[in-house]
């Protein structure tokens, strides 16, 4: 029996970090020395490869030109592996994770992004287990096809689609969440996949579709916010597309002036979709006034989307939209398992 191929793309972040005596800071060294840090790997009966970015980074640099490097390394290797691990800073990602599960169409592969609190070089860390469970979760096979059809991350004992979590956490190990979608996997004394929470085999090709617009915002709302400041600067810059993070189950101050504003930035053609600051649960403009009104004045439901999800999925959407209301009707619907319809 051939055994799985699974290739490691190494980004950069913590997990590869050792302390440099000279300076005294953290600086990344390479994959080839990492693994050396792992004598387990072989006991895992995998057939590894590694590749590296270009520019090895640290995530809180991470771009979209970056989700397009690593789309298009998994594009060029799609058909010469069974699965990839991602080994990449915690900070950012959730983003990288929810932009590559709309840059990759038709996955029928695993795609494991993981990483760690503390860097492999150090005695006591969490490096080690996320790598190699990553591995493993990444290898396993039903009936001679991959187990897990999409992007996750993994982190601490458990498995998340990719799009539904967030980081949660700045020190602890389980620094992850996904408030809105149960976990797909356990890593406890067994490895424990939840089926019935996976993704479906998808019935078209595997294709990539890398463009992203990159002309968004994302704006918080607060108590007394004023719109004007920033519709002005939205206009000048010919913005295409708004998140925006509102109270609660999806509402909005009951202020002319703000929603005149938002009103504006409608008409100029922005795509504007609401999700809520609460981690949990989901944004129902129809349910309170101060929801209708958002409703009202052009703006779109994110349902239950993490704001990473959100942020990505607009990008993405305006990138292969012909028309607004295609966009607004891409964003709206689930695509990748992101969201509840």
């Amino acid at each position: 029996m051939q055994r799985p191929r699974i290739l490691i793309i190494y980004t950069g972040g913590t997990i590869g970090m050792i302390h440099d005596v000279g300076s005294g800071t953290l600086v990344p060294f390479t994959l080839e020395a990492m693994l050396r840090r792992l004598p387990a790997i072989p006991e895992l009966e995998l057939n590894l490869s590694s590749v590296s970015l270009r520019k090895v980074i640290d995530s809180s640099n991470m771009s979209p030109m970056v989700w397009q490097e690593l789309t298009a390394i998994i594009s060029d290797n799609y058909h010469h592996y069974d699965g990839f691990v991602i080994l990449h800073g915690s900070d950012t990602m959730a983003y990288t994770a929810s932009a590559l599960s709309f840059m990759l169409s038709g996955l029928a592969k695993p795609v494991i992004l993981t990483g760690s609190q503390l860097p492999i070089g150090l005695v006591r860390t969490d490096a080690r287990e996320n790598i190699i469970t990553s591995l493993m979760l990444a290898a396993m096979q039903k009936d001679g096809r991959p187990m897990i059809n999409e992007v996750c991350i993994y982190f601490e004992d458990r498995l998340f689609r990719g799009n539904r979590t967030h980081k949660s956490n700045a020190e602890n190990f389980d620094a992850f969440r996904s408030a809105n979608y149960p976990v797909l996997a356990d890593a406890g004394v067994h490895l424990k996949v939840h089926e019935e929470h996976l993704l479906s085999v998808p019935s078209a090709p595997f294709q990539t579709r890398p463009e992203l617009e990159n002309n968004i915002a994302v704006l918080p709302l607060y108590p007394g916010i004023d719109l004007i400041p920033y519709s002005e600067m939205f206009q000048s810059r010919g913005l295409r597309g708004l998140v925006l993070e509102t109270f609660g189950a999806g509402n909005g101050p009951e202020d002319n002036g703000f929603l005149r504003s938002l009103r504006h930035i409608v008409d100029n053609g922005a795509v504007v979709v609401n999700v809520s600051q609460c981690r949990g649960g989901k944004v129902q403009m129809e349910k309170y006034a101060t929801g209708r009104q958002l409703l009202d004045a052009g703006v779109i439901s994110g349902s239950d989307m993490t704001v990473e999800a959100a942020i990505t999925k607009l990008m993405h959407a305006l990138a292969y939209s012909d028309s607004k209301a295609t966009c607004e009707h891409f964003v709206k619907h689930s695509q990748r398992g992101e969201m509840t319809d």
